[in-house]
């Protein structure tokens, strides 16, 4: 095969995924986490004892494996959004809560330019809707996150601020054998599954209050394509 022949077939693969990708509407994908402070995968008499007690913070994170924003290429960057609610955060759950006002801290790549830090800042914002409240504060840090659908074991890491773990929930796991996933996934995603947070904590600046959250099942992994 010549090697003009095979620059115009390199060139029809390299054009034929980009259609592939644009063709279903899909401008950026990835992977995402999320934790927060009360158990998601739960039982009707655990959520009714913890309404507006418990479920007022929340860690939400995406990676990015390609896509762009209003233009700008976020390929292979991470970007948090901490949020801190005065009630439960229980949009779309069964049980009736107001969490507004909201307040929340955007932790966006170290890696980005400029111009990919203001877009992933307008990304979260445009993702989590409601959810986002308040925008306080919005800084750059290194944000290492890897996540495992399979075995469900995930880790993230948002400069000294945000630490999360995950694993697969097991069979001890289950306390009252009616367990449902009670609250769903505060962003829209898909293949969400719920896992155990082995650790999962905020102890930056900006909002009310820090926490760490250890030992609970409120932990989801998901995909995104937007």
């Amino acid at each position: 095969m010549s090697k003009l022949m095979i620059s115009v077939l390199s060139l029809c693969l390299l054009c034929w995924g980009s259609l592939c990708f644009a063709g279903d509407g899909t401008s950026i994908e990835g992977d995402y986490m999320e934790m927060r402070t009360c158990d998601i995968y739960t039982g009707p008499c655990f959520a009714n004892a913890e309404i507006s007690l418990a479920g007022k913070q929340a860690i939400m994170a995406w990676k990015i494996d390609r896509g762009t924003q209003a233009g700008v290429d976020l390929t292979g960057l991470n970007v948090v959004l901490v949020v801190s609610a005065t009630d439960t955060l229980s949009f779309g759950g069964s049980l009736y809560s107001r969490p507004e006002p909201i307040e929340s801290v955007i932790l966006v790549d170290a890696r980005a330019n400029p111009q990919q830090r203001d877009a992933l800042a307008e990304f979260v914002q445009q993702q989590a809707g409601k959810v986002a409240g308040t925008v306080k504060r919005v800084d750059a840090v290194e944000i290492e996150m890897s996540l495992n659908h399979i075995s469900m074991e995930s880790t993230l890491s948002a400069g000294e601020e945000v630490q999360m773990v995950s694993r697969k929930l097991k069979h001890g796991d289950c306390v009252c054998t009616n367990e449902v996933l009670y609250y769903p996934p505060l962003a829209d995603v898909t293949n969400s599954a719920a896992a155990f947070t082995v650790e999962g904590s905020f102890q930056g600046k900006g909002l009310p209050v820090t926490w760490s959250n250890l030992g609970t099942r409120s932990t989801y992994l998901a995909t995104f394509a937007y």
